[in-house]
């Protein structure tokens, strides 16, 4: 059996531990912890290690899901998920401008270590004052339409909408191990 493995970044309170909840097969593995910073301003919890979750993706392939924290302090975590993944979602949380600035940097952050296939997941379109997917691209920095990721609408409680996404995620990983030898393309 081969295993993929994809991370999800992004800010904090982007919805990283519940998608990864959402489709998890197995009981979700997390590192949850009291928040003691700002983050606490946002909710009771945080993520501090990694999230892990586990999703049969037809009979011979299993993906394995790494959600990363949202912190800064914590971009150790980052870069050694990152480092072994196959490709990520970076949530953005449509509802929190101040959360724009925080996921360009993270995608940054994971573009200067790695070339992998990514798609953005906008998150928290059903919240009062959301932005847009087209302003939110825009906004996270994402202005060229011939070199923007895909973006997704992503509803993280739901698990037909996180498969949807991680569907769009699959076929960036084909279509980037299609332009690559054969040898690169394997898990």
């Amino acid at each position: 059996m081969e295993i993929m493995r994809l991370v999800v970044a992004g800010p904090v309170g982007a919805g990283k531990s519940t998608f990864i909840r959402s489709v998890s097969e197995i009981e979700v593995i997390d590192t949850d912890r009291k928040a003691s910073d700002e983050t606490g301003l946002l909710k009771e919890k945080t993520t501090v290690g990694f999230d892990f979750g586990r999703l049969q993706f037809g009979p011979e392939m299993a993906l394995h899901l790494y959600g990363t924290p949202g912190q800064d302090r914590f971009d150790f975590m980052w870069e050694e998920l990152i480092g072994k993944a196959h490709a990520y979602i970076l949530l953005v949380p449509a509802n929190r401008p101040a959360a724009f600035r925080k996921a360009h940097l993270i995608y940054q952050f994971m573009t200067e270590r790695v070339a992998l296939p990514m798609v953005v997941g906008v998150t928290h379109l059903d919240c009062e004052a959301a932005w847009n997917a087209e302003n939110v691209a825009i906004a996270t920095g994402f202005t060229d339409h011939a070199q923007r990721p895909p973006f997704v609408s992503v509803n993280a409680t739901e698990p037909v909408s996180v498969t949807q996404a991680l569907l769009v995620l699959l076929q960036q990983y084909a279509l980037m191990s299609a332009d690559q030898p054969s040898s690169s393309a394997q898990f």
